[in-house]
């Protein structure tokens, strides 16, 4: 097709993610919905082992608009044997399903999209990618990460496009693995108006919240240790609500109790990020890694008070209010910061958050999300017929 003719072309576009949960898993959703409202037909891949009743309550609600269908198969988060029958099973799946764009999200979603392309009859379709962090974020011995950006490499020359969601994870991409020829677009995560909405807290709200996965990276054992440094400093113990699930929740029960804030600390479980935000006052977000997390941008949308670390692509949701953001892996100084959040006045805290709201709002919304990923489709498919044409010029007989 010619090039000038993509932008009006309706086009076939396969998701593939791992877990559906978190960041990723609401990206693909929302991305998935303003797809398939601009007309393209839509499918996704994930797997069956998590998200639990709230990801299968969503995907009940997504698969009738799904034209290209849902269908979920065991993706291990790990690499496991058992990714080799998975890896065949959505390559000859994508085939049959014929997509224009197959588009990975994450690091085994971004393997399970772009592997089937050295496959002889399975290269037809563009491969996109959004790492989400990834491997990029992951850290493990110095074995483990290189295998992860050997594989990176490898899979660099089946991707058409490369569509990051920070500027952050585009450099450590170009750092970690080297420059590129292919396609990069920097595609920020995007909220909808309806979230431009101030929450208020319960009347029963703690004085401070974390929200997200219970895992390493997210640094909650800083926080932990922050609240214990607090406790022993002032008249009044704060207290903390933990909202969501993750390999480390036993631990962090336990560093609570050796701490001594155990009686201070509540595990809340999972629920929606808006109704999550009532349950206290103050969002603490004590990451050590990041890509554009997503409950940062809510937080902000919400006007709610932020004591946030200065990691990954939080920099760039603060903007010009980036100053207001601490160094990681510090409990003293995140104690200090949770003080000063705690004592501030509360019209300058309305101040700040409203002014980060307006910010916020004129540079992460889901509709210019959307266009900007189909913006990359296009320009993929466009660069691939060129290619195409100077392929077959190439191999023209002379008259």
């Amino acid at each position: 097709m010619p090039a000038e003719n993509q932008s009006d072309r309706k086009l076939r576009i396969l998701h593939v993610l791992r877990a559906p949960l978190g960041g990723l898993f609401r990206h693909v959703v929302d991305l998935t919905r303003e797809q398939v409202a601009r007309g393209h037909a839509v499918g996704l891949v994930t797997d069956s082992m998590t998200g639990g009743d709230r990801a299968a309550k969503i995907l009940a609600e997504l698969e009738p608009m799904l034209a290209l269908g849902l269908s979920r198969m065991r993706m291990p988060r790990n690499p496991h044997v058992l990714d080799i029958p998975t890896a065949l099973r959505i390559a000859f799946h994508t085939r049959a399903l014929a997509p224009d764009i197959v588009h990975g999200h994450g690091s085994k979603g971004g393997a399970f999209a772009r592997l089937p392309a050295f496959l002889p009859g399975f290269d037809s379709a563009i491969r996109a990618y959004t790492p989400h962090g990834g491997s990029f974020n992951y850290r493990a011995g110095p074995v483990v990460e290189r295998s992860y950006m050997e594989m990176e490499r490898l899979l660099r020359h089946a991707t058409d496009i490369f569509l990051f969601e920070s500027a952050y994870i585009a450099t450590q991409v170009h750092e970690r693995i080297g420059p590129t020829r292919k396609l990069i677009r920097i595609v920020p995560n995007g909220l909808s108006a309806a979230e431009f909405v101030p929450i208020d807290p319960l009347p029963e709200a703690k004085e401070f919240l974390y929200v997200g996965e219970l895992r390493a990276a997210k640094g909650i054992d800083t926080l932990i240790d922050a609240l214990a440094i607090l406790s022993n400093h002032l008249a009044k113990r704060p207290r903390l609500v933990l909202v969501g699930s993750g390999p480390d929740e036993e631990r962090l029960v336990a560093q609570a109790d050796e701490r001594g804030v155990a009686d201070s600390v509540i595990f809340a479980g999972l629920k929606p990020a808006r109704e999550a935000f009532r349950l206290g006052r103050i969002l603490v977000v004590p990451s050590r890694a990041e890509s554009l997390p997503y409950i940062v941008l809510e937080a902000a949308a919400a006007q709610m008070p932020m004591v946030a670390t200065d990691v990954g692509g939080i920099g760039e949701i603060f903007g010009p209010y980036r100053d207001r953001l601490i160094p990681c892996n510090n409990p003293a100084i995140l104690a200090e910061a949770m003080k000063t959040a705690l004592e501030k006045d509360a019209h300058e805290i309305r101040r700040e958050c409203a002014a980060l709201a307006a910010f916020v709002s004129t540079q992460f919304t889901i509709n210019d999300m959307a266009d900007a990923v189909l913006s990359g489709y296009v320009d993929a498919l466009a660069k691939k017929a060129r290619q195409d044409d100077a392929s077959a010029a190439s191999f023209a007989l002379p008259s």
